[in-house]
């Protein structure tokens, strides 16, 4: 007899990534007959790549203080 759950749960999966697949695309061809200044752009880009560091930086001192907390060896060879 077949399991009947993971048919429905790849069934869903397939059916909601298709669907968020479709409104990305659309989204994104939508914003494309948009006109941006180069300046909001730059601004835009230069704002996201400060916020990716900031996370990466908080990352990696959040994985470094729970690996000295636990008693981990960092040290280099």
């Amino acid at each position: 007899m077949i399991d009947w759950i993971p048919v429905v749960f790849v069934a869903f999966k397939v059916l909601i990534f298709g669907a968020c697949m479709f409104f990305a695309i659309k989204w994104h061809y939508d914003q494309g007959k948009k006109r941006m200044d180069k300046r909001a752009l730059l601004r835009t880009g230069g704002k996201l790549a400060a916020i990716f560091l900031l996370a990466l930086t908080a990352v990696l001192l959040f994985t470094f203080g729970l690996a000295k907390m636990l008693g981990m060896d960092l040290s280099l060879p």
